[in-house]
């Protein structure tokens, strides 16, 4: 596969109806808008992608996320046609899940901020912060030298908690810096979110340390899993 290119937007062959005006708008803003043919594969990047890899993917519905997130680890953008899969599509790691109905500007809003946020967290080579070292060139954190897989938008959030330790961090705060300002009046993605870095990063994920709650507040990250 080609190198990553922070400008390549994929679109998945069964969310092509909306392919068009995506890349009507989205090319205008420097961007290239790529449609997966029927017949590619799906098994390998190579396949998939047809030798290039996308900064992003927009994808329709949860298995067909599933899949592809098997072997690609950049944002993924769920296309839904009920919003009660929207929960289910974010608790199996995707970054992002919109009803199909979406307007279009809106859309393409979400997918500049995806990228915004994920170039910018690239920019630094790496960041330690007590038990954890976080390497934005792979995109990886490693908890006391172990590594720990992330999803992408896991891996947003946990740098932007990492990048404010010590300190109390509002609900609505980490809605608008992760997902986009759109999203502060909806505190369940991001509990969704803590669930599932709780999981991967806590040695008891019911008694968390290094990632705790301030009631009807926000998240603390304790860096080094002291908790007063």
């Amino acid at each position: 596969m080609e190198a990553y290119d922070k400008t390549r937007v994929f679109v998945d062959a069964d969310a092509a109806s909306t392919a068009a005006q995506l890349r009507d708008v989205l090319s205008a803003d420097g961007y290239q808008v790529r449609v997966a043919d029927d017949g590619e594969g799906t098994s390998t990047p190579a396949s998939y992608f047809g030798g290039e890899r996308p900064a992003i993917v927009v994808v329709n519905g949860i298995e067909r996320y599933r899949r592809i997130r098997s072997f690609v680890d950049v944002p993924i953008i769920v296309l839904s046609l009920r919003s009660d899969e929207q929960v289910k599509a974010l608790d199996a790691g995707a970054d992002d899940c919109v009803i199909r109905s979406i307007a279009v500007d809106e859309l393409c809003a979400r997918i500049r901020a995806l990228l915004r946020r994920n170039n910018a967290a690239s920019s630094r080579t790496s960041l330690t912060a007590g038990d954890f070292r976080l390497d934005f060139d792979e995109r990886r954190i490693y908890v006391q030298q172990s590594q720990v897989r992330l999803t992408p938008k896991e891996f947003d959030l946990f740098a932007y908690m990492a990048r404010h330790p010590n300190r109390v961090v509002p609900h609505r705060k980490l809605l608008s810096e992760v997902w986009g300002h759109e999203w502060v009046g909806c505190p369940q993605y991001l509990h969704v979110f803590m669930f599932q870095l709780r999981r991967k990063i806590e040695p008891e994920p019911s008694r968390p340390r290094y990632l705790v709650s301030e009631p009807w507040v926000g998240y603390r990250f304790n860096p080094h899993g002291v908790v007063s």
